[in-house]
């Protein structure tokens, strides 16, 4: 299943393959899909190129190649030219049940990227209210296995309460060295902290306290079957 972004981008980059022979710029993305950076074209790129929508054809500038259409999909007009308008309303809002709130879905949680630069607000998820206690929150799509004995998945989508501090036990969102983002079991060790996983394949890491930061407690977990 693409999302409403995902969905606007591939009929986008059709239509423009189709009426001029030549893909959009990642800029002409950016600018028609209201982004504020080409990260999040990036991203968008990536999750329709890992759903067999497109293809990246090597060694050439600019080449996208559109694979299919989703089946399902309602017809689309061709977008003006010029500027194009995503149907899709400004912030996501709207879309979701009334019993349920929508999070900005922050990216995947991944080695190299603080959460700052993996947030992009085009991208929401509904989330049942009741899931939510007092405080902001967000998501992120986890990549990995390695905190299967905690019942998170890759590919789960995990709902992370904002939060500086942790107490002993809890699973945070941790920020190494202001470079890599983590999920893992916090455990605080005089002045090293550990980031225990929840997988005897995967080895505890220790760091000094002053090299790592914690941006969230896990509140929830949403999964996909298909």
């Amino acid at each position: 299943m693409l999302t409403k972004k995902q969905h606007e981008l591939l009929f986008f980059i059709n239509h423009r393959l189709a009426d001029e022979g030549v893909p959009p710029s990642f800029e002409e993305m950016k600018e028609a899909m209201g982004l504020r950076s080409k990260s999040g074209v990036h991203r968008l790129i990536m999750g329709l190129e890992e759903r067999g929508f497109i293809r990246r054809l090597p060694h050439r500038a600019r080449a996208l190649e559109v694979m299919r259409l989703p089946k399902a999909a309602p017809e689309a007009k061709a977008p003006p030219k010029g500027k194009f308008k995503p149907s899709v309303i400004q912030g996501g809002k709207g879309n979701a049940p009334a019993s349920s709130v929508e999070l900005p879905l922050y990216g995947r949680i991944a080695a190299g990227l603080p959460i700052e630069a993996l947030s992009d607000p085009s991208v929401y998820v509904p989330v049942p209210q009741d899931m939510l206690r007092k405080g902001e929150h967000y998501a992120l799509e986890i990549v990995g296995d390695s905190m299967i004995q905690a019942g998170i998945m890759d590919g789960d989508t995990v709902i992370i309460r904002k939060a500086d501090r942790a107490e002993n036990g809890q699973i945070v969102v941790a920020l190494v060295g202001g470079e890599e983002v983590t999920l893992k079991r916090w455990r605080l060790r005089g002045e090293k902290v550990a980031l225990e996983p929840c997988n005897p394949d995967h080895e505890t890491r220790i760091f000094p306290a002053n090299q790592v930061k914690v941006q969230g407690h896990l509140a929830g977990l949403i999964r996909k079957y298909h």
